[in-house]
C-alpha cells in the first residue's frame, strides 16, 4: 500500500536529526507493550486533529462531558442510559411522576445542533428496547450558544430554520447566553443564571492539543500550528501540518481557515501535491481555501445547508429532502475516496443491509 503503520502517541520531534519521537505503548497495568522509539523522515505531515477547547471557564474539565474520541463518546452514552432508565423506573413507580432526563449542550454549532436533534431520536426509539414508559416528553435538551444565534456557518435563513425545527422537537434554544461556570450538575450563566442539568455537554468549540506548543514549532493561542501558503510550518519546511491542528490566514483575510472537514480535506490535496512536487524538484502550489458550503443533520427529523461555487452560481440554500440527499451522497462520496469504488459500493451495501437487521439503538 505504501505505507507502513506504526502505533504510539507523538512525544516530541528532533528537527535536526529528523525524528520523531514516540511514547511507550502500555496495557491496562502501566507495563509497557511497546517501549518509546524514534522513526526517521524526511518530510513529515503532522495532522492530529483537534480537541474541545474550554476557553479557561471554570469547571468544565471536572463538570462537563467532551466528544473528541470513542471513549468519551462512550461514556456519554452510558450515563445517557442510566438516566434514562432512573427516569423510566421511576415512572413505573409513580406514573404521575414529572421525571425528564435534562441535557445542557454549550455549544450552538453543527455538533451542538445534530446531537441535539439525535437525542430525541434515541428518546423515541427507547421504548422498543424495554423503557416503555420513556419517550421525547421525558426528554429535555437545552442548547446554549453565546453568540447571536445557532449555527453561525449558515446564512442567518437557515440558522432560523433549524431552531424552528429543533423547537418543535423540544429542544430549549438559547442563544446570547455565555457559560461562566460549570459545577455539578449547573452551569452559570454571564447573568448569574443558574441552569440545571443531568449532563453536560461541552461543544463550545475546538483548539490544537496542549502538547503540539512544546514540539518546537510556532502555534497560535489555541495551540495550531501556523503554516504558511504552501501549507509548510512557519520555521521548517520540511514539516507540513494541516487539517483542524493546523492555522493559516490568507492573505488580506482577518480570520484564519475554519477547522472544517472540507478545509482539511483541500489541505491534504495540496500537502499531497507538494510533497510529490518536492521530490521532483517542482515549483510549490499554494493553498486556497474554498468555502463550498455547509450541511447539518437534525437526525431523522430533517437537513439544513447551504452550497457555494460555481455549481450554483455563488450560494443556494437547501433543506428538508434535497440538503438529506446531498448529505447521504457527500458522505458516499468521501468513502469512494477513500476506499475506491468496489470496496465503497460494498461497504454502502453492507451499511443499508445493517440499518434493516440491526437495532437502531446499542445499549451496552
Amino acid at each position: 500500500w505504501g505505507y507502513r503503520f506504526f502505533q504510539g502517541s507523538l512525544e516530541g520531534i528532533d528537527r535536526e536529526a529528523k525524528t520523531i519521537r514516540l511514547a511507550p505503548v502500555k496495557d491496562e497495568d502501566g507495563s509497557a507493550l511497546i517501549e518509546a522509539h524514534t522513526i526517521r523522515y524526511d518530510i513529515l505531515a503532522i495532522a492530529l486533529g483537534s480537541v474541545s477547547n474550554d476557553f479557561g471557564v471554570p469547571g468544565v474539565k471536572d463538570h462537563c462531558l467532551y466528544l473528541d474520541s470513542r471513549v468519551q463518546a462512550d461514556r456519554f452514552r452510558t450515563r445517557l442510559l442510566n438516566h434514562c432508565l432512573r427516569v423510566s423506573r421511576a415512572m413505573m413507580n409513580d406514573p404521575s411522576a414529572n421525571e425528564q432526563v435534562r441535557v445542557a449542550i454549550v455549544g450552538g454549532g453543527a455538533t451542538g445542533v445534530e446531537l441535539a436533534a439525535e437525542l430525541y431520536n434515541a428518546a423515541g426509539a427507547l421504548r422498543h428496547y424495554g423503557l416503555e414508559v420513556f419517550d421525547e416528553s421525558r426528554m429535555h435538551v437545552t442548547l446554549l450558544e453565546a453568540g447571536p444565534r445557532i449555527l453561525p456557518a449558515l446564512p442567518e435563513k437557515l440558522a432560523n430554520a433549524a431552531a424552528y425545527e429543533l423547537g418543535q422537537l423540544g429542544v430549549e434554544v438559547r442563544p446570547a447566553t455565555q457559560v461562566v461556570e460549570a459545577r455539578p450538575r449547573q452551569l452559570i450563566t454571564k447573568t448569574g443564571e443558574v441552569i440545571e442539568a443531568d449532563l453536560i455537554v461541552w461543544a463550545a468549540g475546538v483548539k490544537g492539543a496542549e502538547f503540539l506548543s512544546d514540539l518546537g514549532l510556532e502555534t497560535n493561542n489555541r495551540n495550531q500550528i501556523l503554516v504558511t501558503d504552501t501549507l509548510q510550518t512557519t520555521v521548517d519546511p520540511n514539516i507540513y501540518a494541516l487539517g483542524d491542528c493546523a492555522s493559516y490566514t490568507p492573505p488580506g483575510e482577518d480570520r484564519p481557515v475554519p477547522p472544517r472537514a472540507q478545509a482539511a480535506h483541500q489541505m491534504a490535496s495540496v500537502v499531497f501535491d507538494n510533497i510529490v512536487r518536492t521530490q521532483k524538484g517542482r515549483p510549490l502550489k499554494h493553498f486556497t481555501y474554498q468555502d463550498n458550503g455547509s450541511l447539518v443533520s437534525l437526525s431523522r427529523f430533517s437537513t439544513v445547508g447551504s452550497l457555494m461555487g460555481n455549481l450554483v452560481g455563488g450560494s443556494m440554500a437547501i433543506e428538508g429532502r434535497l440538503a438529506r440527499f446531498i448529505y447521504t451522497s457527500l458522505y458516499r462520496m468521501h468513502l469512494i475516496g477513500i476506499h475506491g469504488w468496489m470496496k465503497a459500493t460494498f461497504l454502502m451495501l453492507v451499511g443499508r443491509v445493517n440499518r434493516i437487521v440491526r437495532p437502531k439503538l446499542k445499549l451496552h
